[in-house]
């Protein structure tokens, strides 16, 4: 192909681009394009799912952002407002140093120069130029600007400081046209600066739907942005549907007079060459005592751990725990465990109630001889290859619960230690889901809300449910929508906005540690709360390599705290929950009374009754209704109270199982007993 568009906002420029990455690329096949850019709003929330997601589908990704750039210094944040505020500025990624310097320009925009928007300005641009191509933007763009006000010399000195700022070849005119008047004023001017300086020229579609049909519902996507309903005459529009992902024919066609424009973005197609490395493990290094290095240190401390837990060890525990150094030694993550047994021990030191574990990091020997976690891998039988094994392709994952009003100390002390350039929240992104978008639409399409609502409420309350799934679960939903012509019209505008992300917000757990300043790996963001966050998600900073820790705040843990406070200063009794007998027969006799409000995850109505059934006699049977009690293994409730109760029921498929499910009834609950039946019946 000939022609590229190097001009594309998707659904992350939020509530200002309905083109969705998967729509957009799948677009780009069907009209026998290879290749095609992201350039969203002042963001790079979406270049890697956009950079997977081209790449699947044989489409060169790439890589770029429409950033605003500050008329004067960034940090001057006495401009009033209107144009003053910002120009626009297209940037794309040409090689690797170019995307690292993206992610540096487009980081400052939010921690240095956010004023209305992440503002960067030419001092920035100057600094970190190198590997970017810079296309002059809509007519938002500084250049367009003054073309447009008559001030033609301002313009052609802008194009000279752009040009001078990137490098020859490096910086394009841009050409667009949506069928706007001064469009075609500003396009004829840039045409003949092309020729007076030498700069070459581009031509672009400001991308921000994928079908021309969508011009609707994006329109009302807009509405939603601004606060304001179709049916006001003074908002936001983007007038003449022309906004959405164009052929090269209809191209070439808007700019029969510049084809040359339309050969140019090939050739910048053809420059740009980003190579993304996903699961490469990029951990920061731990800072070990002098006479140490990390994997020696590891070893002290687990073999110290060792003789604690396990003072009567006759070497079998010993070998295995070598066995795990050994696995944890071969796959890079020895400075990993040490920066976990870091910040816990610290949290412990400075009295913040840590829990004692959870998820598959609690069958590690590693983890509980370094205090990681408090339960005994051995006592329950837990497996370490669950936790970690050779095969394993991403990083280990410890979540780990804190004192819910304390856990932020936490972090302050890993960023104070590893630096706060280093230690960065996490974002996360709310959507248009299926209920919301309804109340959405509904409310700028001016329908009444009562109407709104009561449609809404069609929509069954299911995990990741969608319109079409309600559509297909509720036939009273369904019937609507068929006969009513208004009902109709608001859900299929839903249904084509439906799954955007609406907003940013804070991970509630998601912290990433990085082995130098964050934004060389991840571009930035700014919360309302002035808060700094990774612009990429969880799941994309795992694919990265980075050091990912949750740090759960667990009110539970905060009402423990409390409690055993209370009980020292009313009683003298200190109580260390550490240590306390798990086979109290009281109160295992209270849980079998179903009167558990305040009992984690034994409060909801089902586990009372549950329990009221288990009556539990040890720790154990507690820890299988918590694990029998969801989907699926719930099958199994009854044959497990039936073998407690009855050991006579109790049947096993072949003899090698019973050491297997002696301690289940017979029934299989863990992934352990899964594994370990495998290996017994090889």
């Amino acid at each position: 192909m000939a022609f590229t568009h190097l001009h594309v906002h998707t659904e992350y420029s939020l509530l200002d681009g309905s083109n969705k990455i998967k729509e957009y690329v799948k677009r780009l096949k069907e009209l026998g394009m290879d290749s095609g850019a992201i350039t969203d709003h002042g963001v790079m929330y979406g270049v890697i799912d956009f950079y997977k997601e081209a790449r699947e589908n044989g489409i060169k990704p790439i890589l770029g952002c429409e950033v605003y750039v500050a008329p004067n210094s960034r940090f001057d944040k006495e401009v009033t407002g209107g144009d003053e505020r910002y120009h626009h500025l297209v940037l794309l990624a040409e090689d690797n140093e170019g995307y690292a310097n993206l992610m540096k320009i487009v980081s400052i925009g939010f921690t240095e120069g956010y004023y209305y928007r992440p503002r960067v300005d030419f001092e920035v641009l100057e600094k970190y130029h190198k590997g970017i191509i810079a296309l002059s933007a809509c007519l938002a763009g500084e250049v367009p600007r003054y073309i447009e006000k008559g001030l033609l010399d301002e313009a052609r000195k802008a194009i000279i400081k752009y040009e001078n700022c990137f490098g020859k070849g490096n910086y394009f005119l841009e050409l667009q046209d949506h069928g706007i008047p001064q469009q075609r004023t500003v396009n004829m001017e840039l045409i003949k600066f092309s020729k007076e300086l030498g700069i070459p020229l581009v031509a672009t579609n400001d991308i921000h739907y994928t079908y021309a049909e969508d011009a609707e519902s994006h329109d009302l996507l807009l509405c939603i942005q601004t606060g304001k309903k179709v049916s006001d005459q003074d908002r936001m529009r983007y007038e003449g549907g022309q906004y959405y992902v164009k052929s090269e024919m209809e191209m070439r066609e808007l700019f029969p007079y510049a084809q040359e424009a339309i050969t140019n973005t090939a050739m910048i197609a053809e420059r740009c060459n980003v190579e993304i490395e996903f699961g490469v493990t990029k951990l920061p290094k731990f800072d070990v005592p002098e006479g140490y290095d990390s994997w020696t240190y590891l070893n002290k401390l687990c073999f110290d751990g060792l003789k604690e837990r396990y003072p009567e060890d006759d070497g079998t525990l010993a070998d295995k725990l070598t066995y795990e150094l050994g696995v944890i030694n071969k796959m890079g993550y020895v400075d990993y465990f040490l920066i976990v047994w870091d910040f816990i021990n610290w949290s412990r030191e400075n009295g913040i109630p840590v829990g004692p574990g959870r998820g598959s990091a609690a069958g590690s020997i590693v983890s509980y001889c370094l205090h990681i976690t408090n339960i005994d891998p051995v006592r329950y039988n837990l497996l370490f290859e669950r936790f970690l094994n050779p095969e394993r392709v991403s990083m280990p994952d410890i979540d780990i619960d804190f004192c819910y009003e304390r856990r932020q100390e936490v972090i302050d002390h890993v960023s104070e230690k590893y630096g706060h350039d280093k230690v960065v929240q996490i974002v996360t992104f709310g959507t248009m889901a299926a209920k919301g978008v309804i109340r959405d639409v509904g409310r700028v399409l001016d329908l009444p809300y009562a109407l709104c609502d009561s449609i809404a409420k069609m929509v069954p309350t299911e995990l990741n449910i969608t319109l079409d799934k309600a559509l297909d679960m509720n036939p009273e939903f369904r019937e609507l929508y068929k006969r009513d012509e208004q009902v109709h019209y608001l859900i299929d505008m839903c249904r084509k906005l439906e799954g955007l992300p609406r907003h940013t917000s804070m991970h509630a757990a998601g912290v990433v540690i990085c082995q130098r300043p964050a934004d060389e790996f991840v571009p930035l963001s700014r919360g309302s709360d002035g808060s700094i966050t990774t612009q990429f998600t969880m799941t994309t900073i795992e694919e990265l390599g980075l050091l990912k820790m949750d740090f759960l705040g667990l009110r539970t843990l905060t009402v423990i705290k409390n409690a055993v406070e209370n009980i020292e200063k009313t009683t003298g009794i200190h109580i260390d929950v550490d240590n306390i007998d798990y086979d109290d027969k009281k109160v295992l006799a209270s849980l079998g009374t179903g009167k558990t409000d305040g009992i984690f995850q034994l409060e909801s109505g089902g586990m009372k009754n549950f329990m009221k059934e288990l009556k539990p006699q040890n720790l154990e049977d507690v820890i299988a209704g918590i694990s029998l009690y969801r989907p699926g293994p719930m099958d199994f409730i009854p044959a497990y109270i039936r073998g407690k109760n009855n050991s006579a029921s109790v049947s096993y498929a072949c003899p090698q199982l019973e050491p297997i499910l002696a301690p289940t009834y017979g029934c299989i609950v863990y992934q352990e007993q899964v594994s370990a039946t495998r290996f017994a019946l090889r």
